[in-house]
């Protein structure tokens, strides 16, 4: 009885140290970002001014234009405490010129960043569009999230107010 009792009780430990030390949060890396009118900039450097939502577009992308709406309404609410979304687009060096046009008739007011080379999707395995990572000011990836249906952005507003939330009481 004794022993059956010994072994369950070390199971369960085992198998909570096995989940706890799965919840360890991964950071995002430094990287250098071009914005769409040529300007530079760092991740780290946008995370100086609050939480981050990276996404990964392209012009051919109809799921990615349907989500860009909600990603710019999310922008603009969100401002005052920090948040920021950095758009990245996954188009080729040739088709620069329709970003521009297309970014431009749309008037957002989110971040635009190219990545024609696809080096910063690699990094931060983002191939899938769209393919959003929310970012936490310390860097910790808190959030992923692949594709885009409608009704999926109620979803991805909760994960954002959950973590404006947490730096507020954090702040306070």
């Amino acid at each position: 009885m004794k022993k059956t009792y010994f072994i369950k009780i070390t199971l369960f430990l085992l198998i909570l140290s096995v989940a706890m030390s799965n919840q360890s949060t991964t950071k995002i890396p430094n990287l250098e970002i071009k914005f769409l009118n040529g300007q530079r900039t760092t991740i780290y450097d946008l995370l100086k001014k609050g939480p981050l939502l990276i996404d990964f577009w392209a012009t051919w992308c109809t799921p990615c234009k349907k989500l860009m709406v909600h990603l710019d309404k999310y922008h603009q609410d969100y401002k005052e405490d920090g948040f920021q979304v950095l758009m990245i687009n996954q188009d080729t060096p040739r088709s620069l010129g329709k970003v521009k046009s297309y970014i431009n008739s749309k008037r957002h007011k989110f971040l635009v960043a190219v990545d024609p080379n696809q080096q910063i999707a690699k990094k931060l395995n983002g191939q899938i569009m769209p393919s959003l990572i929310l970012v936490k000011p310390d860097a910790s990836i808190v959030w992923r999230h692949q594709g885009f249906m409608p009704g999926e952005e109620k979803e991805i507003q909760k994960q954002i107010e959950i973590l404006i939330n947490q730096i507020r009481k954090y702040d306070q």
